[in-house]
């Protein structure tokens, strides 16, 4: 049974509701860290061949977590921006290819196929406001779509996207799948082969309780050779370790895009913090999640002022609810929450929430009665 008291000391009187942005680490990531760090003050990198070690059970748990074939169509990156720009700047595009987005993408998901209008590639923005929004998205697709980039999960409303239907949608029209994956991986299960991902990402530091500057990039097998390659280093070499060798090719596996030294120190956090949600299962963490997310809305839609901007069925929601108060300017409502010492953030039309499995009861409950005393002023 798992202590979330140990793993979550959390600060007294602190509601931590922010796992859509930034996440707390689990006391075993701190404790990893720090025997990690003190390891190197008296021995350095003696011990070396064990950090691999570790580098390649991180690899494994991502395997695991992302149902992907094999170890080796999993990438080590710095984070999601960077792994989408792998795809954006490494396609072979031609001029009048059109990609697919939401209207609702983070800045990640819209930005990196926004620079590619040099090259003469065209962004579709598509509503999901009207009804079926993976019917909107498909319909969108036609014969000059490449490429479809799509989040999971929007950051702003927490609709959750129905991937599968996605992914048989776009192979049908022959069209690539590309998955922002950071508001669901850790939150919610994603397996990339029955969404038939070309590519995914996600960064640590949400709903994987990692540390910022660690994500993943998953590649399918077939797509990695087409992949132009913009960053080179000892790392992502086929013979890596052999710096004797002058001649050279890139990893056949998705390490081809680590270019030099990994993070070590994020990845003893990381690995670590994964160790917790296998510990737990996907399965008993989406239940948690949903429970908490539907104590949230019960309490909240006790107050005749406050509207929700998320879907609130459940096969829509994921760990997001965006709400407001109508007697409350946003920035001011999320001010005196932050006073409150309710973490959460100013997103979309609302105020954003984002408990996580561990997250207890009796915060949710603290959190409820302050906002339904702001509702009262």
């Amino acid at each position: 049974m798992l202590n979330t008291e140990y793993e979550f000391p959390q600060q007294p009187g602190l509601h931590y509701l922010n796992h859509a942005a930034v996440a707390p680490w689990p006391q075993r990531a701190v404790d990893a860290v720090t025997r990690f760090a003190a390891e190197n003050a008296r021995i350095g990198a003696k011990d070396y061949a064990n950090w691999l070690q570790l580098e390649r059970s991180l690899r494994e748990r991502l395997q695991r977590l992302l149902n992907a074939p094999s170890r080796s169509d999993i990438a080590l990156v710095k984070n999601t921006s960077e792994a989408l720009s792998f795809v954006a700047f490494g396609l072979d595009w031609r001029a009048g290819d059109q990609v697919i987005i939401s209207n609702e993408e983070f800045p990640s998901n819209r930005i990196v196929w926004e620079a590619l209008a040099p090259r003469g590639v065209e962004v579709i923005q598509v509503s999901l406001q009207d009804g079926d929004a993976e019917a909107a998205l498909l319909a969108a697709c036609g014969p000059r779509t490449r490429l479809m980039a799509i989040s999971a999960v929007q950051y702003a409303s927490g609709l959750r996207l129905d991937l599968p239907r996605l992914g048989a949608g776009c192979d049908a029209k022959g069209v690539l799948l590309c998955v922002d994956a950071i508001q669901q991986l850790g939150a919610f299960n994603l397996d990339v082969q029955a969404c038939n991902c070309a590519f995914a990402m996600a960064d640590g530091h949400k709903w994987l309780l990692g540390p910022e500057g660690l994500g993943v990039f998953y590649c399918r097998e077939d797509l990695r050779s087409q992949l132009k390659l913009h960053e080179y280093g000892w790392h992502m070499l086929e013979n890596a370790g052999d710096y004797t060798r002058s001649d050279w090719q890139p990893a056949k596996s998705a390490r081809r895009f680590e270019c030099g030294s990994p993070n070590m120190l994020g990845a003893t956090a990381l690995e670590a913090s994964l160790s917790l949600l296998e510990e737990v299962g996907m399965p008993e963490i989406e239940r948690a999640i949903h429970e908490r997310v539907q104590w949230l809305i019960d309490g909240l839609a006790k107050l005749p002022n406050a509207t929700f901007h998320s879907e609130l069925s459940q096969e829509r929601r994921a760990g997001i609810l965006t709400f407001s108060l109508d007697n409350w300017q946003h920035a001011e409502l999320f001010d005196k929450l932050k006073q409150q010492q309710i973490i959460c953030v100013q997103r979309g039309e609302g105020i954003r929430l984002s408990p996580h499995f561990y997250t207890r009861e009796q915060s949710i409950e603290e959190t409820l009665e302050i906002i339904h005393s702001l509702a009262n002023q």
